[in-house]
């Protein structure tokens, strides 16, 4: 197809502009910023809640939350992250976190991301992240990140989980969360290497897409010095709990 069109008087016009000569330039503008807001450059937004659940185990019971949200549009978004937990038999809360991050798509499936990270509980302590998060193949949904601490030390967290739909109601949600620290961090229980795993398998029943309750169980282990850390303030290394919770976005 040409890219220019050549008018009875012989002028020479690009096939993009020639509608200027017969509704205005201005009119024109402003019909061509409309199209291209409704063809991919409009900005969206999005809330999940991907975990609220109240957790039973032997020791104690907890409400614990992971939740995200972004706005921007296919390129690059602003996005925010939650995740915590907070005791249900009158201890407080017992550590809360919120990200802020810049996000950029670098393929169709992977967002690299950077930003950081506020820890309000235990200590009120910031964080520089790097991050990693898409869909790696076979559907499996993975957001990876390495923070960096005011202090100095370096933690990073991996979490992966995937969803096999049963029916068009019923989803069984395997996920797993894994904690690392590259050295002992003595006031938070960190040891080195490895130091947290925590597996679950939730089935959920979505009474519509956006809203849907869940039950599940959720092994939790901790290792090395951490687990020595947690036994020594009456904790066990490891155990399983039982979760009841809800997934909701909108």
């Amino acid at each position: 197809m040409p890219a220019f069109a050549q008018g009875p008087d012989q002028t020479v016009t690009p096939l993009w502009s020639q509608a200027d000569q017969r509704y205005g330039s201005a009119e024109m503008a402003e019909a061509r910023e409309e199209l291209l807001q409704e063809g991919g450059a409009q900005r969206t937004w999005y809330v999940l809640v991907n975990q609220l659940e109240a957790q039973t185990g032997d020791n104690a019971d907890s409400l614990y939350w992971n939740g995200q949200a972004w706005y921007g549009g296919d390129i690059n978004k602003l996005w925010f992250k939650s995740e915590g937990s907070a005791s249900l038999n009158g201890g407080g809360v017992d550590d809360a976190e919120i990200q802020a991050l810049y996000s950029k798509a670098i393929s169709p499936f992977w967002d690299a991301q950077v930003g950081v990270r506020y820890d309000l509980e235990p200590d009120g302590l910031a964080h520089g992240v790097v991050a990693l998060q898409g869909i790696a193949p076979y559907w499996f949904e993975v957001d990876a990140s390495a923070f960096l601490s005011e202090k100095g030390d370096l933690t990073a967290r991996l979490e992966a989980e995937y969803e096999f739909r049963l029916t068009q109601r019923f989803i069984l949600q395997p996920r797993i969360e894994a904690n690392m620290s590259a050295q002992d961090v003595a006031e938070r229980d960190l040891g080195t290497g490895l130091n947290a795993i925590e597996a679950g398998l939730r089935l959920r029943y979505e009474i519509k897409r956006e809203f849907a309750p869940y039950v599940g169980v959720e092994w939790q282990g901790k290792f090395g010095r951490t687990a020595d850390a947690h036994e020594a303030a009456g904790g066990d290394a490891s155990e399983a709990v039982l979760v009841a919770g809800l997934r909701t976005w909108f």
